[in-house]
């Protein structure tokens, strides 16, 4: 089976398209919020791969051409942000705090909980840029002395429980501001809580979008000064 698939270049790329296609189609059937289609397509790939035993350098081959893709996506992100650009404007001040504000609360947790577990230096950095798009993210871990893999990781998982539970969270604290809804899951979960920005509105996305560039700036300032804590 690998050696049948290594002369597939794309089969990675195919296989992650596919499940994420399927995942959407899951998510719109059963519109259950923990039915992430991201969520969907990790468990549907890592399960394949299991099963038929497929190597990951196999699939990996293939899929690492959408990573390609994954600044160009973030970039347009700015579309929204531009249509909304009155209403930032309005709003600078409340918006630079409340982005400022989230990205303290990501490393104070991360130094309190890193502190509570007993870890390294080497894993306490590795989870620092957990809140901020993968793209940057990367780069700061290994700035660090992070472990990179780790860290792609921690950032995925929290952008999927960002996007999964920001809807209860808005609820349980009656948060209806759309503004401060964007920025809490722009800040919080990146890219992935962006989409679900996206999902409530219009002033969601966009500031969801700011949050994503502004929130990824601050950490690559915060990050240097955060990693000698530990």
């Amino acid at each position: 089976m690998n050696e049948l698939l290594m002369n597939s270049v794309y089969f990675g790329f195919a296989a992650t398209m596919g499940a994420y296609l399927l995942g959407i189609e899951i998510k719109k059937k059963t519109n259950l919020a923990i039915m992430n289609p991201l969520l969907v397509a990790v468990v549907l790939i890592i399960s394949f791969l299991l099963v038929f035993r497929i190597d990951y350098k196999v699939y990996q081959a293939g899929s690492q051409y959408i990573s390609f893709l994954l600044t160009p996506a973030t970039v347009c992100l700015a579309i929204p942000l531009y249509k909304q650009l009155s209403l930032l404007k309005d709003n600078l001040g409340a918006v630079a705090g409340g982005i400022f504000s989230g990205v303290l609360a990501s490393a104070f947790s991360i130094f309190i909980l890193s502190k509570l577990f007993g870890l390294s230096h080497e894993y306490y950095v590795t989870l620092l840029p957990k809140s901020i798009t993968t793209a940057i993210g990367m780069g700061v871990s290994e700035e660090a002395g992070g472990i990179v893999a780790l860290t792609v990781v921690s950032i995925i998982i929290t952008g999927i429980l960002g996007n999964v539970i920001g809807e209860t969270v808005f609820k349980l604290f009656k948060i209806t501001n759309p503004i401060a809804k964007g920025l809490a899951l722009g800040t919080s979960a990146h890219a992935i809580g962006t989409s679900k920005a996206l999902e409530l509105g219009d002033v969601e996305g966009a500031m969801g979008s700011l949050a994503i560039a502004v929130a990824g700036l601050m950490t690559v300032a915060v990050v240097p000064l955060a990693a000698g804590w530990i």
